[in-house]
């Protein structure tokens, strides 16, 4: 939604549709959100890795029509709240067309041998398609 300010420059609203909040037993927290404005949508996630080591983060959007963008991030160990975006693109449909996942994995531990492309164990999994999903 976009209305004017009394100095007349425009204020632009953001939609936002977050998923559940999912933690691990080893206390790394996600959620995700599926965000739009004006005539974009992205996805943003938000988490925290408070036990350290290195995580490997694969952020997805699933749009209408099979249109699917994908971001991955590298992350250090944080207890501070980090986030991790998709690229804006012009909105294929509503809101509700949209899927946001985020997968985070521990990044393995050097090997002396290994190919240095897997990731460790799966981590928490969040999605904005869960019954949970809460529209703001």
């Amino acid at each position: 939604m976009a209305g004017d300010t009394p100095g007349g420059q425009a204020v632009v609203c953001t939609a936002e549709r977050y998923g559940p909040e999912v933690a691990s037993p080893e206390g790394i927290e996600a959620r995700t959100c599926v965000l739009t404005e004006g005539r974009d949508t992205w996805a943003r996630t938000g988490y925290r890795n408070a036990p350290g080591g290195e995580l490997r983060a694969v952020l997805s959007l699933m749009g209408p029509r099979g249109r699917t963008v994908q971001t991955h991030r590298v992350a250090g160990a944080a207890d501070e709240l980090a986030t991790c975006r998709t690229p804006r693109e012009r909105s294929r449909g509503t809101r509700a067309e949209y899927t946001v996942i985020v997968e985070l994995a521990a990044s393995p531990k050097p090997s002396g041998g290994g190919n240095g492309g897997e990731s460790g164990p799966l981590l928490p999994r969040s999605g904005s398609n869960s019954w949970a999903t809460v529209d703001r």
